[in-house]
């Protein structure tokens, strides 16, 4: 097997130069990411029908495929960004190698050695101490030779390119309402009225005698069977129970939204669901008890409630002022012919998105018919 060889650069490369070409690589891998964002962003644009030109949204499970398709995406870019910067600065702090030192400068000469030193004097006898001699002159200095030529300083190194700015994160989710406050005390109890007197009881009447009893009359004849009637309808042949299993994420808007129950379905020949089993249609008139359940995965300050015929059902709405994890409730209910049932889960404040409990009863639906 040969060995690779890689290609001449002419002139070639220095090490400053290597760099610049290291950090423009990631400026042109920015404007790549730069682009994949913006493309994740106008896919959603188009899923949500809000581009020009489009007559309208996807549906709920076509939204949410998309979602965590742009997550999956947007996480890919997160990690991508993160080697990118690393990397960046990397380039950034590596050391460029100085310039050539400059000649050094020529030495100055050497000034003139002190001047000669006078001959010594015999020694003479040793008598008494003189006065002190008059010190005689220094010699003068040699001059200082001149300083060389500073060598010229190396040219300074490129500036590197900025990095890209990061994508701005998402906003925090709403706060917690806060509880409600304690009641206030009982006002005191009045003070009660006095008792009136009690009256006298009245005179006992005189017990009048019993009568004779009476002859008891003869038994008549026994008449004949009436036919046997039709048999009425069974009102507990109308009836639906459907449930939602798998643990699915629902987009909650601000109006409510429907929960899709497609599992577990056990449906009456009178009732049936529509393409997202979100509408159930009963055909047959009748009183009917109706009940659901709602587990989500998180305490959620948000409030379920049926929807019949189009109008939001009161006395099954569940409104609570404190986050919660679970909802029931159950109503008796007068239905016309062809009246149309929808679970709904809608929020307190802000818009926001539930997930139900999977791999059980993450919401369910029963409905029967009494009469």
């Amino acid at each position: 097997m040969s060995q690779p060889k890689f290609p001449q650069i002419d002139p070639p490369l220095t090490r400053e130069g290597s760099l610049n070409e290291i950090i423009s690589s990631i400026a042109a891998e920015e404007l790549s990411l730069s682009h994949i964002l913006n493309a994740e962003g106008e896919k959603l644009q188009y899923v949500l029908g809000t581009l020009p030109g489009l007559s309208g949204a996807a549906d709920l499970k076509e939204v949410m495929q998309i979602n965590q398709s742009v997550q999956d995406t947007l996480s890919d870019v997160v990690s991508h960004q993160m080697m990118l910067s690393s990397k960046l600065g990397a380039a950034l702090g590596a050391p460029v190698l100085p310039g050539p030192t400059g000649p050094t400068g020529a030495t100055g000469p050497t000034g003139p050695a002190e001047g000669a030193v006078g001959p010594t004097g015999p020694t003479g006898a040793t008598g008494p101490d003189g006065p002190a001699g008059a010190i005689g002159a220094a010699g003068p200095t040699g001059a200082t030779g001149a300083t060389g030529a500073t060598g010229p300083t190396g040219p300074d190194g490129s500036a590197g390119l900025a990095g890209a700015t990061g994508p701005t994160g998402p906003d925090g989710a709403a706060g917690l309402t806060g509880a409600t406050g304690p009641t206030g005390p009982d006002g005191a109890a009045g003070l009660a009225g006095a008792t009136g007197p009690t009256g006298p009881d009245g005179t006992a009447g005189v017990i009048g005698a019993a009568g004779a009893a009476g002859a008891a009359g003869a038994t008549g004849a026994t008449g004949a069977q009436g036919p046997t009637g039709a048999t009425g309808p069974n009102p507990t042949s109308t009836a639906a129970f459907a449930a939602n299993t798998q643990g699915s994420s629902i987009l909650v808007a601000l109006g409510g939204s429907a929960i899709p129950l497609p599992n577990a379905q056990v449906l009456s020949a009178d009732i049936t669901p529509n393409a997202g089993n979100t509408v159930f249609t009963v055909a047959t008139a009748g009183t009917y008890q109706i009940s659901y359940h709602v587990n989500t995965t998180l305490s959620l300050l948000m409030g379920t409630r049926l929807v019949i015929n189009g109008v939001n059902n009161t006395a099954s709405t569940i409104a609570p002022v404190v986050s919660t994890p679970h909802f029931e409730n159950q109503i008796k209910v007068n239905l016309p012919a062809g009246s149309t049932v929808t679970l709904q889960i809608y929020p307190a404040t802000l818009a926001g998105t539930a997930v139900l409990v999977g791999g059980g009863a993450g919401a369910s639906l029963t409905i029967i018919r009494l009469s």
